[in-house]
């Protein structure tokens, strides 16, 4: 019998060593036990980290890299499932894993602009306020052929550009089109990316932030590009605002509807869990909602769950999903007095098209930093 089959370039050590002649240019070896049926050829596989993730996907391009990825799900061509988390016992963070697949966009028609991967992420809402992000880990993106593990890119950058883009996406299309008053409720990496993406879809002519940590908000209303303040309440931020993101990590309301002003647009980001929420019922109920997903929103979004189990709303409440307003199947705002929301809580396929479109990037810059994990499997004869 064969022993089992080994990985080039192992040598076989046997008692007196016989020879073993190993040929990696074209693939092949002899064995002194006879034939073996595959060599094994290391596969190459890019290391993509936070830096060069924000160098690859400037948020001007993550944008339009997120509509195309909603057409595309809103076409059918995606595999999304619901995310998968294991919280540890203390109760204090978890690992979200985040499979899926996108089909190839719109305007990428090509072989191999499709992508397969899932993230990793590790979530501990204890991290706000401290040098350390609550999200951390990683997106593994597979080529889609033959399965080969062709990135390991930070996680952490992707979901802080891909989140922000996303909401600007539905910013561009959903608020009114004079829309210039921008409220932030939170101070953390989302309020900061959110303030970069809403200016590059409406000129902001007053951003107002409001946050628990009254340093981090004048932190970020310094840095900030359009004429901002720091509020001394989220009351105060948002009355009159026309855009309003709600980028905390509280469990209980921050956002009440009796604060929102006909025609506001509201960017529902920071509450992930079907326990948490951060508007209050009447604000669910007096708005047109929208979802990235409307099977992810009823199972894990507290924002629509707890309305939903209070009696307030149902099912038909939410409009749809941003996909399908992009494409001109659900109608988006209506007038300039509705109030409308998007309830976001980040999807697969939304850190896959950024994967795929950092991959592409990264390639055609000849990036060379790789790991070599698994192999690739070729006759031997």
């Amino acid at each position: 019998m064969l022993p089992r089959p080994i990985a080039a370039p192992a040598v076989v050590t046997t008692t007196p060593q016989p020879e073993v002649n190993l040929d990696l240019a074209f693939l092949s070896f002899t064995c002194p036990y006879g034939a073996v049926p595959w060599a094994v050829v290391p596969v190459s596989t890019l290391i993509i980290d936070q830096d060069e993730v924000r160098q690859w996907l400037p948020m001007t391009e993550c944008i339009e890299v997120m509509e195309a990825a909603l057409r595309t799900l809103a076409r059918g061509d995606a595999v999304q499932p619901l995310r998968q988390a294991m919280w540890q016992r203390s109760r204090t963070g978890l690992l979200g894993l985040m499979p899926g697949y996108l089909g190839a966009a719109d305007d990428r028609p090509r072989a191999g602009s499709d992508a397969l991967g899932i993230k990793v992420v590790s979530i501990f809402p204890g991290n706000h306020g401290t040098a350390l992000d609550s999200h951390q880990g990683v997106v593994l993106l597979f080529d889609t052929g033959n399965g080969s593990l062709q990135a390991i890119m930070d996680a952490t950058e992707i979901t802080a550009i891909r989140t922000a883009a996303v909401s600007a996406v539905a910013t561009r299309r959903l608020a009114r089109v004079d829309a210039s008053v921008l409220a932030i409720l939170g101070s953390g990496t989302q309020a900061r990316t959110h303030l970069e993406a809403t200016a590059l879809v409406r000129t902001l002519a007053e951003v107002r932030i409001w946050s628990r940590n009254a340093d981090a908000a004048d932190r970020l209303a310094r840095a900030a590009d359009a004429p901002a303040r720091v509020a001394c309440s989220a009351a105060e931020a948002v009355a009159g605002a026309d855009i309003i993101c709600t980028t905390t990590a509280a469990r209980e309301p921050v956002l009440h509807g009796a604060w929102i002003a006909p025609g506001a647009h509201v960017n529902a980001v920071g509450a992930c869990f079907k326990d948490a929420r951060e508007l209050d019922t009447e604000a669910v109920r007096g708005g047109r909602v929208f979802v990235d997903r409307l099977e992810s929103a009823w199972n894990e979004a507290g924002d629509l769950i707890i309305p939903r189990a209070e009696g307030a709303i149902d099912d038909e409440h939410v409009v749809g999903e941003l996909g399908s307003v992009l494409t001109g199947d659900t109608p988006g705002r209506l007038d300039d007095a509705s109030v409308t929301i998007f309830k976001s809580l980040g999807l697969a396929i939304e850190d896959l098209a950024a994967a795929r479109h950092i991959y592409d990037r990264a390639i055609a810059d000849q990036a060379t930093r790789t790991l070599t994990i698994g192999g690739q499997r070729i006759g031997a004869s």
